[in-house]
Order: C-alpha cells, then structure tokens, then sequence
C-alpha cells in the first residue's frame, strides 16, 4: 500500500466523523448567526460603538462615561443571559479532542484493525503520520474556523464586558487561541488511546486531562504571562478613581492604608473633593479608613490581548506537537 492508499484509507475511515463534524457546525452557525445580528443591532441602536471609541481613551470625561456606563448595562441586561451559551461553547474544542482524537489510534487497536495495515508494507511511523496529519489538517481547518466566527459572535458581548477581550469566557472563544485548544484536545485523545488502547478509557481520560491542564494555565498561569500594573489613586478628592482603560483585566483591589497595609480587599473607597475625608469626617472613616489610605489595583493591561492570546496558544500548541511526538513511540511498541 501506497502513501496516497494510505491517505484514501484514512479518510475512508473517517469520511462520517468529517461529514457529522460538518453539520454540527452549520447547525450551530445557524442558530448563532440571528443572535449575532441582534446583538450587532441593539449595540449600535444604543450608540455603543461610539462609547467604544470613546473609552479607549483614559482622559474621557465623567459625564460620557456614565452615559456609556449606562448604554452598556442595558445592553448587557438584554443579552447578558448568553453567557450561559458562552461556556458552552468552551466544550467544543473538548469534544472535537474526544471524538476525533481518542478513537484515532484507541478503535484501531481494540478492534485489531491496525495488524492489517500494518503488514500491508506500511511502517508505523508512516501510518501515524498520515493519520495524525490528514485529522491535524481537519482540526486545524475546524478550529479557525470556529475561533474566527466565535471573534465575530462574541464581539459585542466583549465590548459590554467591563474586563473587554481579556475576561475568563471572551478570551477563550476568540483569536487563535481555541486553535491551541483544539489541537492539545487531539493530540491528548491520541496519546491516551496509545496508553490505554480502548476508546471510552482514552476518552475518559482527555476528558479529564483537557478540563485539568486548560484550568490550571487559565486560573494560575495566565493572569502572570506578563508582570502586572499596578494603579493606586487617593481616597478622597476624585469621584472616578479608574484612569485606566476599559477592558483592562483586573486582578486584585482593595484600600490599603498609609503602610501600605490591606484594610478594604475588593473595594473602593471613593470621596467628592471637599467631602470631609478619613480621620476627619464620614467618608470613610466608619469603615475604618485612616488617614493616608488609598486605593490600590493590579491589572493586566487591554492592549496585551494579542500577546497573551500568542503566549497561550503556543503553549498549547508545544504540548500538542509533545503529545503526538509521545503517541508516535508509544505506537512503535503497540504488539
């Protein structure tokens, strides 16, 4: 058997997989799309792409912030609920991993169909890289896909978002950081069906694995890609403490004292200018602010989305080629 025999098997073994994949995607696309266009509608009906220009902006004054404050907690109070949809479509970069990669090697040994190539003068290296390339290509094609509509889709939920692009659930659904995810959900189903060699066990344990490594590196890795900023503003003598822009990730806040000691962790204490301050008046002072305290945030900035979407996706991406490269040596060892 030939390399383009080889090829033609491959895909005769996984033409319905591609053909399911397919209308599962146009199905979603057409429940998306008209949610879409709604959203697009209503964010422009309420003039919030100006708001948006606007924003980006740290000198923008308090007035037409609060009127964009107020636009955008309109539109989210209407399509706030999509969030729910949101996460879950987190999954299906998962599900791609459990029911393209796992039975890949997994189906072949339990049912002993891979002894019949095998004998049929095609090496094992060479039938793994034909398999693990033709479904690499197809995932790799799925997955821009989905990361370039999920951009479109999620835009303007993004855009309402107080922590913008770089919010928990925005930024994994968009830019090319579900190709990542997507390719480490395959190549983990891959490599599991070499260890464990039955499809529900390896489908089991990318399930497992894929949830564990993209928490741990969204949860701990991720907010320390880059050192964070830090902002600290007075207590007393501004009514809007917030000079950074929106969209900026905020990582921990609170009231620190003169010390620099936490007293107030998540919150803010902010006075009018000639409200009488701490140790001297009400504002503050019942809360057991002090004199000199400020308010303190570390954050990670707006712009550095792109970076953390490339820091992150190569990650993946590195244990993805890691995973295939083990997959491919256990393969040689397969009885």
């Amino acid at each position: 058997m030939g390399g383009a025999g080889m090829i033609w098997l491959a895909w005769r073994q996984h033409r319905k997989q591609a053909l399911f994949t397919l209308v599962g995607f146009a199905a979603l696309a057409a429940l998306m799309i008209p949610i879409a266009l709604s959203m697009r509608h209503t964010f422009a009906d309420l003039g919030l792409p100006n708001c948006v220009r606007q924003l980006a902006h740290a000198d923008v004054s308090p007035a037409t912030r609060d009127a964009c404050e107020a636009g955008f907690h309109r539109f989210t109070n209407r399509y706030g609920s999509l969030n729910l949809v949101a996460v879950l479509l987190l999954i299906l970069p998962m599900l791609v991993g459990l029911f393209w990669g796992a039975p890949l090697v997994a189906r072949e040994v339990e049912h002993g169909t891979h002894r019949l190539v095998w004998t049929q003068g095609i090496s094992r290296t060479h039938w793994a890289l034909v398999k693990f390339g033709l479904v690499g290509a197809a995932t790799l094609a799925v997955a821009v896909g989905y990361g370039l509509g999920m951009s479109w889709w999620v835009d303007p939920l993004t855009h309402a978002a107080q922590q913008g692009r770089l919010g928990v659930i925005v930024f994994d659904l968009q830019g090319v950081a579900p190709i990542g995810y997507t390719l480490f959900a395959v190549a983990l189903g891959i490599f599991a069906g070499t260890i464990w060699r039955r499809v529900l066990p390896a489908m089991a344990v990318t399930l497992v694995g894929f949830v564990g490594v993209r928490a741990a590196l969204t949860i701990v890795a991720r907010p320390h890609y880059l050192p964070a900023r830090t902002l600290t503003f007075p207590v007393q003598g501004s009514t809007d403490g917030r000079s950074m822009s929106r969209g900026d990730w905020v990582l921990s806040s609170g009231v620190r004292d003169a010390a620099g000691k936490m007293v107030m962790p998540d919150a803010q204490v902010m006075c009018p200018p000639g409200a009488p301050g701490p140790g001297g008046g009400a504002c503050g002072a019942d809360l057991g602010v002090g004199p000199g305290a400020y308010n303190w945030q570390l954050y990670q900035p707006a712009d550095r989305f792109w970076l953390f979407q490339g820091i992150e996706t190569g990650i993946f991406v590195a244990l993805a080629a890691l995973l295939l490269y083990l997959a491919i040596r256990r393969i040689r060892r397969i009885a």
